[in-house]
Protein backbone atom coordinates (compact mmCIF):
# COMPACT_ATOMS: atom_id res chain seq x y z
CA UNK A 1 0.00 0.00 0.00
CA UNK A 2 2.74 2.67 0.62
CA UNK A 3 4.34 1.86 -2.53
CA UNK A 4 1.27 2.49 -4.27
CA UNK A 5 1.09 5.88 -2.23
CA UNK A 6 4.76 6.53 -3.30
CA UNK A 7 3.81 7.11 -6.62
CA UNK A 8 1.35 9.68 -6.03
CA UNK A 9 4.21 12.43 -4.71
CA UNK A 10 7.33 13.04 -6.71
CA UNK A 11 10.24 12.85 -5.89
CA UNK A 12 13.24 14.91 -6.98
CA UNK A 13 16.83 12.97 -8.45
CA UNK A 14 18.95 12.41 -5.45
CA UNK A 15 21.43 15.33 -5.68
CA UNK A 16 19.61 17.82 -7.73
CA UNK A 17 18.70 20.95 -5.49
CA UNK A 18 15.60 21.28 -3.76
CA UNK A 19 13.39 24.13 -5.87
CA UNK A 20 10.34 25.74 -4.65
CA UNK A 21 7.00 23.67 -4.21
CA UNK A 22 3.07 25.16 -5.46
CA UNK A 23 1.67 21.79 -5.83
CA UNK A 24 -1.18 20.84 -4.27
CA UNK A 25 -0.62 19.10 -0.64
CA UNK A 26 -0.93 15.11 -0.99
CA UNK A 27 -3.56 13.24 -0.68
CA UNK A 28 -4.61 12.94 3.97
CA UNK A 29 -4.41 9.08 3.15
CA UNK A 30 -0.87 9.16 2.27
CA UNK A 31 0.18 11.30 4.57
CA UNK A 32 -1.65 10.14 7.30
CA UNK A 33 -0.08 6.75 6.72
CA UNK A 34 3.48 7.84 6.38
CA UNK A 35 2.91 9.82 9.92
CA UNK A 36 1.39 6.12 11.16
CA UNK A 37 4.35 4.13 10.66
CA UNK A 38 7.21 7.76 11.85
CA UNK A 39 4.99 6.93 15.04
CA UNK A 40 5.12 3.28 15.04
CA UNK A 41 9.41 4.23 14.35
CA UNK A 42 8.77 6.52 17.40
CA UNK A 43 7.73 3.85 19.48
CA UNK A 44 10.51 1.58 19.26
CA UNK A 45 12.98 3.80 19.19
CA UNK A 46 11.89 5.04 22.27
CA UNK A 47 11.67 1.45 23.52
CA UNK A 48 14.88 0.42 22.81
CA UNK A 49 16.09 4.04 24.37
CA UNK A 50 14.54 3.30 27.88
CA UNK A 51 14.07 -0.55 28.18
CA UNK A 52 16.87 -0.53 30.53
CA UNK A 53 14.36 1.42 33.12
CA UNK A 54 12.80 -1.85 33.89
CA UNK A 55 16.32 -3.88 34.03
CA UNK A 56 17.97 -1.94 36.36
CA UNK A 57 18.36 -4.57 38.93
CA UNK A 58 19.08 -7.45 36.71
CA UNK A 59 21.46 -5.50 34.56
CA UNK A 60 23.01 -4.95 38.13
CA UNK A 61 23.30 -8.37 39.41
CA UNK A 62 24.35 -9.82 36.58
CA UNK A 63 27.25 -7.52 35.45
CA UNK A 64 28.17 -6.45 38.76
CA UNK A 65 27.81 -2.62 38.80
CA UNK A 66 26.53 0.31 40.70
CA UNK A 67 23.35 2.55 40.14
CA UNK A 68 25.38 5.69 39.03
CA UNK A 69 26.92 3.26 36.55
CA UNK A 70 23.66 2.14 35.29
CA UNK A 71 22.40 5.77 35.07
CA UNK A 72 25.54 6.13 32.98
CA UNK A 73 24.33 3.68 30.74
CA UNK A 74 20.76 5.06 30.89
CA UNK A 75 21.97 9.04 30.68
CA UNK A 76 25.40 9.74 29.60
CA UNK A 77 26.37 6.81 27.24
CA UNK A 78 23.16 7.61 25.43
CA UNK A 79 22.99 11.20 25.74
CA UNK A 80 26.59 12.10 24.66
CA UNK A 81 26.77 10.76 21.66
CA UNK A 82 22.83 11.03 20.14
CA UNK A 83 23.81 14.98 21.01
CA UNK A 84 27.20 15.26 19.15
CA UNK A 85 25.58 13.02 16.00
CA UNK A 86 22.06 14.64 15.99
CA UNK A 87 23.33 18.25 14.64
CA UNK A 88 25.01 16.87 11.88
CA UNK A 89 21.95 14.61 10.95
CA UNK A 90 19.58 17.14 11.75
CA UNK A 91 21.59 18.86 9.12
CA UNK A 92 21.38 16.20 6.55
CA UNK A 93 17.99 15.94 6.99
CA UNK A 94 17.74 19.67 5.11
CA UNK A 95 20.30 18.51 2.35
CA UNK A 96 19.95 14.90 1.29
CA UNK A 97 17.07 12.36 0.91
CA UNK A 98 15.25 12.13 4.39
CA UNK A 99 14.06 8.58 3.69
CA UNK A 100 17.86 7.10 3.64
CA UNK A 101 18.70 9.21 6.62
CA UNK A 102 15.78 7.39 8.78
CA UNK A 103 16.36 3.57 7.28
CA UNK A 104 20.38 4.06 8.34
CA UNK A 105 19.15 5.31 11.44
CA UNK A 106 16.74 2.30 11.88
CA UNK A 107 19.59 -0.01 10.80
CA UNK A 108 21.63 1.33 13.18
CA UNK A 109 19.76 1.73 16.48
CA UNK A 110 18.72 -2.08 16.12
CA UNK A 111 22.23 -3.11 15.30
CA UNK A 112 23.34 -1.42 18.84
CA UNK A 113 20.29 -2.75 21.08
CA UNK A 114 21.44 -6.31 19.46
CA UNK A 115 24.56 -5.61 21.02
CA UNK A 116 23.53 -4.77 24.26
CA UNK A 117 21.64 -8.04 24.37
CA UNK A 118 25.04 -9.98 24.38
CA UNK A 119 27.13 -7.42 26.42
CA UNK A 120 29.36 -9.32 28.71
CA UNK A 121 30.36 -6.12 31.15
CA UNK A 122 29.88 -2.91 31.33
CA UNK A 123 31.89 -1.52 28.46
CA UNK A 124 30.48 -3.62 26.02
CA UNK A 125 27.25 -2.13 27.36
CA UNK A 126 28.48 1.22 27.36
CA UNK A 127 29.63 0.90 23.32
CA UNK A 128 26.26 -0.70 22.27
CA UNK A 129 24.19 2.17 24.03
CA UNK A 130 26.56 4.60 22.03
CA UNK A 131 25.31 2.81 18.53
CA UNK A 132 21.80 3.17 19.59
CA UNK A 133 22.21 6.72 20.48
CA UNK A 134 23.62 7.45 16.90
CA UNK A 135 21.28 5.67 15.42
CA UNK A 136 17.96 7.00 17.41
CA UNK A 137 19.69 10.72 16.53
CA UNK A 138 18.22 10.55 12.87
CA UNK A 139 14.53 9.64 13.57
CA UNK A 140 12.87 12.50 15.12
CA UNK A 141 14.64 15.39 12.39
CA UNK A 142 14.37 13.75 9.25
CA UNK A 143 10.72 12.64 10.12
CA UNK A 144 9.47 16.54 11.10
CA UNK A 145 10.83 17.51 8.22
CA UNK A 146 8.74 15.24 6.31
CA UNK A 147 5.55 15.88 8.33
CA UNK A 148 6.43 19.39 7.54
CA UNK A 149 6.16 19.02 3.94
CA UNK A 150 2.79 16.62 4.08
CA UNK A 151 0.76 19.03 5.86
CA UNK A 152 -0.07 22.52 5.51
CA UNK A 153 0.15 24.16 8.67
CA UNK A 154 -2.96 24.33 10.55
CA UNK A 155 -3.08 21.10 10.32
CA UNK A 156 0.45 20.26 11.81
CA UNK A 157 -0.02 20.23 15.16
CA UNK A 158 -2.39 16.68 15.02
CA UNK A 159 0.27 15.35 12.94
CA UNK A 160 3.32 15.99 15.03
CA UNK A 161 0.93 14.93 18.04
CA UNK A 162 0.49 11.44 16.78
CA UNK A 163 4.41 11.61 15.84
CA UNK A 164 4.88 12.69 19.24
CA UNK A 165 2.53 10.10 20.56
CA UNK A 166 4.86 7.43 19.63
CA UNK A 167 7.89 8.76 21.41
CA UNK A 168 5.58 9.17 24.54
CA UNK A 169 3.86 5.86 24.61
CA UNK A 170 7.70 4.30 23.53
CA UNK A 171 8.56 4.71 27.31
CA UNK A 172 5.10 2.80 28.62
CA UNK A 173 5.50 0.39 25.95
CA UNK A 174 9.61 0.04 27.11
CA UNK A 175 7.82 -0.83 30.78
CA UNK A 176 5.05 -3.21 29.81
CA UNK A 177 7.59 -5.10 27.09
CA UNK A 178 9.98 -5.56 29.44
CA UNK A 179 8.05 -6.93 32.43
CA UNK A 180 6.04 -9.35 30.37
CA UNK A 181 8.98 -11.08 28.80
CA UNK A 182 10.49 -11.12 32.09
CA UNK A 183 7.28 -12.60 33.43
CA UNK A 184 7.54 -14.99 30.64
CA UNK A 185 10.78 -16.20 31.38
CA UNK A 186 10.35 -16.95 34.98
CA UNK A 187 7.33 -18.90 33.54
CA UNK A 188 9.69 -20.94 31.51
CA UNK A 189 7.59 -19.75 27.90
CA UNK A 190 11.06 -19.44 26.20
CA UNK A 191 11.91 -22.69 27.17
CA UNK A 192 12.11 -24.42 23.55
CA UNK A 193 13.05 -20.71 21.74
CA UNK A 194 17.07 -20.36 21.10
CA UNK A 195 16.49 -17.31 23.71
CA UNK A 196 16.46 -20.05 26.32
CA UNK A 197 20.21 -19.58 26.96
CA UNK A 198 20.55 -16.19 27.76
CA UNK A 199 19.38 -14.11 30.69
CA UNK A 200 15.64 -12.34 30.83
CA UNK A 201 17.25 -8.93 30.26
CA UNK A 202 19.37 -9.93 27.16
CA UNK A 203 16.34 -11.80 26.07
CA UNK A 204 14.38 -8.49 26.21
CA UNK A 205 17.48 -6.26 24.61
CA UNK A 206 17.52 -9.39 21.84
CA UNK A 207 13.82 -9.39 20.87
CA UNK A 208 13.97 -5.69 20.37
CA UNK A 209 16.60 -5.54 18.49
CA UNK A 210 15.53 -7.91 16.13
CA UNK A 211 11.69 -5.82 15.99
CA UNK A 212 14.13 -3.21 13.44
CA UNK A 213 14.06 -5.92 10.63
CA UNK A 214 10.26 -5.35 9.67
CA UNK A 215 10.27 -1.68 10.28
CA UNK A 216 12.92 -1.49 7.90
CA UNK A 217 11.09 -3.43 5.56
CA UNK A 218 7.69 -0.34 5.70
CA UNK A 219 10.00 2.39 5.81
CA UNK A 220 11.72 1.61 2.68
CA UNK A 221 8.49 2.10 0.57
CA UNK A 222 7.35 5.39 2.20
CA UNK A 223 7.45 8.89 -0.14
CA UNK A 224 9.94 11.34 -0.49
CA UNK A 225 8.13 14.09 -0.94
CA UNK A 226 9.04 17.60 -2.44
CA UNK A 227 10.37 20.32 -0.02
CA UNK A 228 8.07 23.00 0.00
CA UNK A 229 8.77 26.87 0.20
CA UNK A 230 10.98 28.90 -0.71
CA UNK A 231 14.13 27.03 -1.71
CA UNK A 232 15.34 28.11 -5.31
CA UNK A 233 18.52 26.40 -4.12
CA UNK A 234 20.01 24.06 -1.03
CA UNK A 235 20.80 26.48 1.96
CA UNK A 236 24.62 26.95 2.77
CA UNK A 237 24.97 26.04 6.41
CA UNK A 238 26.05 30.00 6.56
CA UNK A 239 22.83 30.83 5.06
CA UNK A 240 20.97 29.09 8.03
CA UNK A 241 22.88 29.64 10.50
CA UNK A 242 21.95 33.31 9.01
CA UNK A 243 18.58 32.95 9.28
CA UNK A 244 18.36 31.11 12.37
CA UNK A 245 20.39 34.27 14.17
CA UNK A 246 17.09 36.00 13.76
CA UNK A 247 14.97 34.28 15.62
CA UNK A 248 17.46 33.64 18.89
CA UNK A 249 15.08 35.57 20.94
CA UNK A 250 12.49 33.40 20.60
CA UNK A 251 14.49 29.77 19.76
CA UNK A 252 16.85 29.76 22.44
CA UNK A 253 14.47 30.15 25.40
CA UNK A 254 12.02 27.46 23.59
CA UNK A 255 14.96 24.70 23.19
CA UNK A 256 15.86 25.61 26.98
CA UNK A 257 12.31 24.97 28.11
CA UNK A 258 11.70 21.57 26.41
CA UNK A 259 15.49 20.72 27.96
CA UNK A 260 14.29 21.38 31.37
CA UNK A 261 10.83 19.38 30.86
CA UNK A 262 12.39 16.71 29.44
CA UNK A 263 14.81 16.23 32.79
CA UNK A 264 11.74 15.47 34.57
CA UNK A 265 10.57 12.55 31.74
CA UNK A 266 13.67 10.95 31.76
CA UNK A 267 14.02 10.79 35.53
CA UNK A 268 10.72 9.51 35.56
CA UNK A 269 10.92 6.67 33.11
CA UNK A 270 14.14 5.73 34.15
CA UNK A 271 13.92 5.74 37.96
CA UNK A 272 9.81 5.28 38.21
CA UNK A 273 9.46 1.59 37.84
CA UNK A 274 13.22 1.05 40.13
CA UNK A 275 11.08 3.46 42.75
CA UNK A 276 7.64 1.26 42.06
CA UNK A 277 10.38 -2.08 42.85
CA UNK A 278 12.32 -0.92 45.62
CA UNK A 279 9.72 1.14 47.84
CA UNK A 280 6.60 -0.38 46.98
CA UNK A 281 7.59 -4.10 46.45
CA UNK A 282 6.22 -4.58 43.15
CA UNK A 283 8.11 -6.79 41.13
CA UNK A 284 9.10 -6.05 37.44
CA UNK A 285 6.39 -8.10 35.51
CA UNK A 286 3.60 -5.84 38.16
CA UNK A 287 5.72 -2.61 37.14
CA UNK A 288 5.15 -3.07 33.52
CA UNK A 289 1.38 -4.90 33.89
CA UNK A 290 0.51 -1.15 35.75
CA UNK A 291 2.50 1.59 35.20
CA UNK A 292 2.95 0.63 30.77
CA UNK A 293 -0.46 1.12 30.35
CA UNK A 294 -1.09 3.97 32.17
CA UNK A 295 1.98 5.81 30.15
CA UNK A 296 0.96 4.54 26.90
CA UNK A 297 -2.69 5.87 27.81
CA UNK A 298 -1.38 9.03 29.09
CA UNK A 299 1.02 9.83 26.04
CA UNK A 300 -2.32 8.79 23.76
CA UNK A 301 -4.08 11.25 25.05
CA UNK A 302 -1.61 14.01 25.43
CA UNK A 303 -0.76 13.70 21.72
CA UNK A 304 -4.01 13.37 20.34
CA UNK A 305 -5.92 15.95 22.46
CA UNK A 306 -2.74 18.44 23.01
CA UNK A 307 -2.05 18.30 18.95
CA UNK A 308 -5.80 19.25 18.58
CA UNK A 309 -5.75 21.82 21.64
CA UNK A 310 -2.14 23.15 20.00
CA UNK A 311 -3.93 24.20 16.68
CA UNK A 312 -7.19 25.60 18.42
CA UNK A 313 -4.72 27.77 20.68
CA UNK A 314 -2.63 28.59 17.59
CA UNK A 315 -6.05 29.87 15.61
CA UNK A 316 -6.75 32.06 18.29
CA UNK A 317 -3.22 33.56 19.49
CA UNK A 318 -1.21 32.24 17.20
CA UNK A 319 2.36 30.86 17.40
CA UNK A 320 2.65 32.69 20.28
CA UNK A 321 -0.29 30.82 21.98
CA UNK A 322 0.78 27.34 21.40
CA UNK A 323 3.94 28.45 23.94
CA UNK A 324 1.58 29.93 26.35
CA UNK A 325 -0.91 26.65 26.01
CA UNK A 326 3.03 24.87 26.84
CA UNK A 327 3.78 26.95 29.72
CA UNK A 328 0.51 26.25 31.15
CA UNK A 329 0.87 22.41 30.81
CA UNK A 330 3.96 22.56 32.42
CA UNK A 331 2.70 24.77 35.45
CA UNK A 332 -0.01 21.53 35.77
CA UNK A 333 2.61 19.01 35.67
CA UNK A 334 4.91 20.84 38.45
CA UNK A 335 3.02 19.22 41.61
CA UNK A 336 3.53 15.58 40.34
CA UNK A 337 7.17 15.66 40.27
CA UNK A 338 7.15 16.13 44.21
CA UNK A 339 6.63 12.21 44.03
CA UNK A 340 8.84 11.79 46.99
CA UNK A 341 6.12 12.60 49.00
CA UNK A 342 3.90 9.61 47.85
CA UNK A 343 2.81 7.23 50.41
CA UNK A 344 1.47 4.18 48.78
CA UNK A 345 2.47 2.67 44.90
CA UNK A 346 -0.81 4.19 43.66
CA UNK A 347 0.05 7.35 44.66
CA UNK A 348 3.29 6.95 42.95
CA UNK A 349 1.76 5.62 39.94
CA UNK A 350 -0.26 8.51 39.46
CA UNK A 351 2.30 11.03 39.98
CA UNK A 352 4.44 9.32 37.08
CA UNK A 353 0.89 9.28 34.94
CA UNK A 354 0.05 12.56 35.28
CA UNK A 355 3.51 13.98 35.10
CA UNK A 356 3.69 12.10 31.87
CA UNK A 357 0.39 13.35 30.13
CA UNK A 358 1.43 17.38 31.10
CA UNK A 359 4.85 17.06 29.97
CA UNK A 360 3.82 15.77 26.93
CA UNK A 361 1.33 18.33 25.97
CA UNK A 362 4.16 20.90 26.52
CA UNK A 363 6.39 19.50 25.15
CA UNK A 364 4.07 19.08 21.72
CA UNK A 365 3.18 22.88 21.84
CA UNK A 366 6.84 24.24 21.89
CA UNK A 367 7.96 21.43 19.49
CA UNK A 368 4.90 22.54 17.07
CA UNK A 369 5.79 25.97 17.55
CA UNK A 370 9.37 25.79 16.44
CA UNK A 371 8.22 24.06 12.95
CA UNK A 372 6.32 27.28 12.93
CA UNK A 373 9.29 29.99 13.74
CA UNK A 374 11.90 28.70 11.75
CA UNK A 375 11.95 28.60 7.86
CA UNK A 376 11.41 25.03 5.89
CA UNK A 377 15.10 24.83 5.15
CA UNK A 378 16.07 24.55 8.93
CA UNK A 379 13.85 22.63 9.89
CA UNK A 380 16.20 19.41 10.10
CA UNK A 381 18.21 21.64 11.89
CA UNK A 382 16.24 23.00 14.33
CA UNK A 383 14.44 19.56 15.50
CA UNK A 384 17.66 18.79 16.07
CA UNK A 385 18.56 21.45 18.22
CA UNK A 386 15.52 20.49 20.51
CA UNK A 387 17.13 16.55 20.16
CA UNK A 388 20.40 18.00 21.27
CA UNK A 389 18.81 20.03 24.37
CA UNK A 390 16.41 17.30 25.39
CA UNK A 391 19.20 14.14 25.57
CA UNK A 392 22.08 16.22 26.95
CA UNK A 393 19.84 17.69 29.74
CA UNK A 394 17.15 15.35 29.94
CA UNK A 395 18.49 11.92 29.45
CA UNK A 396 21.82 12.80 30.67
CA UNK A 397 20.72 15.39 33.31
CA UNK A 398 17.67 13.28 34.55
CA UNK A 399 19.00 9.60 34.49
CA UNK A 400 22.11 10.46 35.40
CA UNK A 401 21.72 12.77 38.08
CA UNK A 402 19.13 10.75 39.85
CA UNK A 403 21.04 7.58 40.23
CA UNK A 404 24.58 9.93 41.59
CA UNK A 405 22.48 11.28 44.33
CA UNK A 406 20.61 7.65 45.71
CA UNK A 407 24.22 6.53 45.32
CA UNK A 408 26.46 9.38 46.62
CA UNK A 409 24.09 12.17 48.24
CA UNK A 410 21.72 9.79 50.38
CA UNK A 411 23.71 7.01 50.19
CA UNK A 412 20.39 4.33 50.24
CA UNK A 413 19.55 2.51 47.40
CA UNK A 414 15.76 3.24 48.50
CA UNK A 415 16.15 7.17 48.34
CA UNK A 416 15.19 7.13 44.50
CA UNK A 417 11.80 9.22 45.14
CA UNK A 418 13.82 12.31 46.95
CA UNK A 419 16.40 11.83 44.41
CA UNK A 420 13.90 12.04 41.50
CA UNK A 421 12.41 15.26 43.28
CA UNK A 422 15.92 16.97 43.87
CA UNK A 423 16.36 16.27 39.96
CA UNK A 424 12.84 17.54 38.83
CA UNK A 425 11.76 20.05 40.57
CA UNK A 426 13.55 23.27 39.59
CA UNK A 427 14.19 22.37 36.01
CA UNK A 428 10.10 22.42 35.69
CA UNK A 429 9.85 25.64 37.30
CA UNK A 430 12.26 27.21 34.72
CA UNK A 431 10.86 25.80 32.25
CA UNK A 432 7.64 27.54 32.99
CA UNK A 433 9.09 31.00 32.64
CA UNK A 434 11.46 29.83 29.68
CA UNK A 435 8.23 28.93 27.95
CA UNK A 436 6.54 32.41 28.64
CA UNK A 437 9.75 34.26 27.41
CA UNK A 438 9.42 32.68 24.06
CA UNK A 439 5.99 33.38 24.20
CA UNK A 440 6.90 37.22 24.47
CA UNK A 441 9.78 37.07 22.06
CA UNK A 442 8.04 35.14 19.15
CA UNK A 443 7.66 36.86 15.98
Amino acid sequence: MLYRMSAAIPVPPVGTPAITIDAPWPRRSTAWAVVALFCVAAILSYTDRQILSLLVDPIRADLHISDTQVGILQGVAFAVIYALAGLPLGRLADIAQRRRVLLAGVALWSVGTLACGYAPDFATLFAGRLIVGIGEAALAPAAMSIIGDLFPPHRRGLAIGVFIMGMAVGGGVAISIGGAVLGLVADGALDATPLAALAAWRAVLTLLGLCGVPLLALLAFIPEPPRRGALAQRPSLTTTRRELSGLTGAIVPLVLACAAMSIGDFAMLSWGPTLLIRRYGLSAPEVGATLGPLIITAGVLAALGGGALSDRFARARGTAGRLRLAALSAAIALPFAFIALTASASQALAAITLWTLFSTVAGLAGITALQAIVPNRARGLAMSLIAFGNIILGLGGGATLTGYLADHVFHDPGAVGRALSLVIVPPALAAIALYLRAARRTP
